[in-house]
């Protein structure tokens, strides 16, 4: 298994295969996981002091806030499958 890595906005890069989800973070659920995160210390800002557009949750708990729109981290993630997929 290769790791794959995804830019996730201002050169911030995770792991591929560890990511659940990517949410946009306007509704109240996504709102209380970003705040219960936070409080437990799960939770990673990424945003550069801009606005959160994605909430990328990954399988290890942790909550990452991104100024990307979540479209666009998806995109990026489907183009390195379809890469990976050719090489």
């Amino acid at each position: 298994m290769s790791i794959k890595l995804i830019n996730i906005g201002f050169g911030n890069i995770v792991s591929a295969n560890r990511i659940i989800s990517i949410v946009s973070p306007e509704s109240a659920p996504i709102k209380r996981i970003i705040q219960d995160a936070r409080d437990r210390g799960m939770l990673i800002d990424a945003t550069y002091g801009r606005r959160t557009r994605a909430v990328v949750i990954m399988d290890s708990d942790h909550i990452i806030l991104s100024a990307v729109q979540p479209e666009t981290v998806a995109h990026r993630l489907s183009n390195k499958d379809e890469l990976s997929e050719e090489g």
